[in-house]
């Protein structure tokens, strides 16, 4: 029987149990049910493909379960494959003590490929056979006690989501672990294979050597035991050893066993599915999919339902993020008080610690939300419909249908579209999808293209050129992040575009406790790396725009305002102090340092200064330029004082510094920039190195720099003209 305790006896050994079997062969929701929300997750050591595990009681013993990687065949041509043979082999860690290999009963022959060369491995091994409930409603059913005695190992039936089968797997598993490895022979090999090791039997025997069968297939097909120093008396004994050893690995690399795998796996098929009634010639998946796969209806249904999954993130989480953010106002406007004795500690707590937990906890809904459509998606089977629809029209990118889930999910929240390229089927499609996830235009964009557009571009040009613009400025992302893949694939990522292989499962009902453990667990591991990080820069961020500060330097600034105006109330001397701050900060110290750098995209240094403060989150651009414009950093986007402020502001020639086109210029450079430490910190957890995130920050700012120069500068030279 399962328990939540995990045993305190520091010398009890944890038996490490693999779970095997093909993609979408319901692994995922026997592994679920036999762990529940006790779930470990992190990466294979070396690599970025995702690890799930989970330390559980079972009886007298102490077992970690590992949802390996799905795979095909124990002959990877992907990464993740590969780490799923590494993990099995034990070039990656500890051997497993056990094996769950997962069957699909309703694709039973190509499964079984996959059990043939587990086998091989010489692990204790339970075949789970899923899918059984899918099979009856074909009218057809799985003989279980003779497909037992066909593979020569125990098989168990298991329905997860209804936890039917589940104790009789423990049981199963009870019986199994810690007991001695029984080697066993391979099924699938023809007579003249068994002949073979016949003949050699008998000819050891001729050499005066006898032996019993478990003796022999110890010595002659479990290659890890070492050989005994008394064979090498018999050197013509000890050839034969060698002889018989290399039969297996010979056998797993031969394309005439490939074939004999697949006639053996074809008979069992064959043997033990039997047909309890005649149905329909097509199935219910078989209509649906006359719609949803279709070059043109399929497209369009595809595209409604991005539209409400993208809609639903949008709508769904902007309240909930709203109260997060409003929620942890308030909890700083309570505890603000408490040190009101020092300024410095009270706005690092108020300012740097409650605010980046608020900034980070504010993420999580929009994650959340992701995932449920995510595991409903692929819960129901529709998520492999829509990879298959979406494959033609980005394949000639060098991505294939699977990316445009992620980008679409980015235009919510690149958080969220970087862990949905979790879906990609290699690790260098993966790898590009994530590196140009953040050009799509997220929300958190959205206040600096309403304030900028509201202000210049709507009072000039009326309410439909403003909405052209904002849909430029989505746009925009999008069309640069086609020819940046490209570029990405062919000169830095190298990498193949696989061909996309990809079984269409059928329709059912998504399980609702995958889908929720799975939005549990993604928002557990976003808060234990990513909210980690977030929190801690936040408070670096906070440090650079309050420091250096001293009273003195307060005086002073209040000193120089009333001089120039004298009648000034409190609130505008005040709002004049907290701009002269943010300028004589580091950062914004910095921002004078790189405003001739800005200049030729239009930017001076407040300007400049706020799109560096913009680095912890995005959302905090209109709050900077509230301070540094002189109307307080409590400003909404739509605030006409805040808008007038920008229209009034100038050069120090007297120009206007927001015009038509510098607006522009901001507007692009925002829209391609990747200023979001969160989406950063995002990219590493998911790479598993700064490398990546480096690289992205780089080429993302020089493309936007390029871009709000080349755009600025047109804008003069018509200007001129």
């Amino acid at each position: 029987m399962l328990s939540a305790a995990i045993s305190s006896e520091p010398d009890k050994k944890t038996y490490l149990v693999a779970v095997v079997g093909n993609p979408n062969a319901g692994k995922t929701s026997l592994f679920n049910a036999l762990t529940g929300s006790r779930q470990k997750v992190g990466n294979y050591p070396g690599v970025t493909v995702e690890r799930v595990s989970s330390v559980r009681e079972l009886g007298d013993f102490s077992l970690e379960f590992v949802d390996v990687p799905g795979l095909y065949s124990l002959e990877p041509v992907s990464a993740d494959e590969q780490v799923a043979v590494e993990a099995l082999s034990g070039e990656s860690g500890a051997r497993p003590d056990l094996v769950i290999c997962v069957i699909d009963s309703s694709n039973l022959e190509r499964n079984l490929y996959l059990f043939t060369q587990i086998t091989e491995l010489q692990l204790p091994t339970v075949v789970v056979l899923t899918m059984t409930d899918v099979l009856e409603s074909k009218g057809k059913k799985v003989d279980i006690p003779k497909l037992s005695t066909m593979l020569g190992v125990n098989v168990v039936s298991v329905i997860a989501h209804r936890k039917t089968g589940v104790k009789e797997l423990e049981s199963e598993i009870l019986g199994i672990i810690g007991q001695a490895n029984k080697s066993r022979k391979f099924p699938w090999r023809s007579q003249s294979s068994d002949q073979t090791f016949l003949e050699l039997r008998h000819r050891i025997a001729r050499s005066g050597i006898d032996m019993n069968d478990a003796e022999f297939d110890q010595l002659f097909l479990t290659t890890e035991v070492e050989i005994n120093k008394d064979w090498e008396e018999h050197p013509d004994v000890l050839a034969l050893i060698l002889e018989a050893r290399s039969l297996p690995s010979d056998v797993s690399t031969n394309d005439d066993t490939v074939s004999e795998r697949y006639k053996w796996t074809s008979s069992v098929q064959a043997e033990v599915i039997v047909t309890q009634s005649r149905k329909a010639r097509f199935t219910v998946t078989d209509k649906i999919d006359f719609v949803l796969t279709h070059r043109f209806w399929g497209l369009a249904v595809f595209i409604g339902v991005m539209y409400v999954v993208f809609q639903s993130i949008y709508s769904f989480a902007e309240p909930i993020m709203g109260w997060i953010e409003g929620g942890f106002s308030k909890i700083g406007e309570f505890v603000s008080p408490w040190f009101s004795g020092s300024p410095a500690v009270q706005s690092l707590i108020v300012d740097g610690v409650i605010g980046g937990v608020g900034g980070a906890l504010a993420f999580l809904p929009q994650i959340m939300i992701l995932f449920l459509f995510i595991a409903l998606l692929e819960g129901s089977g529709y998520l492999a419909r829509a990879a298959f629809l979406m494959d033609k029209l980005l394949g000639w990118a060098g991505l294939n249908g699977r990316a445009f889930i992620p980008l679409l999910s980015s235009f919510a929240c690149a958080i969220p579209g970087i862990m949905a390229a979790r879906v990609m089927p290699d690790p260098k499609s993966r790898l590009a999808t994530i590196l140009v996830a953040p050009l799509m235009s997220c929300s958190a964009r959205l206040p600096v293209y309403l304030l900028l557009i509201g202000a210049v571009i709507e009072p000039k040009y009326g309410a439909v050129w403003a909405g052209v613009t904002l849909f430029a400025m989505h746009f925009l992302g999008l069309v640069v992040a086609i020819p940046v893949v490209m570029v990405l694939n062919k000169r830095v990522i190298k990498g193949k575009r696989l061909p996309f292989h990809l079984e269409l499962p059928p329709y059912q009902w998504p399980k609702w406790r995958d889908v929720w453990l799975s939005m549990y667990i993604r928002a557990k591991t976003f808060l234990q790396t990513a909210g980690t990080i977030i929190v801690l820069m936040s408070i670096v961020i906070w440090g650079l725009l309050y420091f250096p500060r001293s009273l003195e330097s307060d005086q002073k600034f209040a000193s120089e305002f009333r001089i120039t105006k004298p009648q000034a109330t409190f609130n505008e001397v005040d709002q004049y102090v907290s701009a002269k701050r943010m300028e004589s900060s580091y950062l914004g110290q910095f921002g004078r340092t790189i405003e001739p750098v800005m200049r030729p995209a239009g930017f001076d240094w407040r300007l400049s200064t706020a799109i560096l403060s913009a680095f912890p989150a995005r959302e905090v651009v209109v709050a900077s330029m509230g301070v540094l414009f002189q109307q307080g950093s409590e400003v909404p986007q739509e605030s006409p004082s805040l808008r007038n402020s920008l229209k009034d502001a100038t050069w120090p020639d007297g120009k206007p510094l927001i015009t038509i086109w510098s607006a522009i210029s901001l507007m692009v450079f925002f829209a391609l920039c990747c200023q979001c430490m969160a989406t950063l910190a995002t990219v590493k957890r998911e790479t598993g190195t700064w490398k990546w995130p480096v690289f992205m920050f780089c080429y993302m700012t020089g493309l936007a720099y390029i871009f709000s120069v080349g755009v600025f500068q047109l804008g003069l030279w018509f200007g001129s003209r």
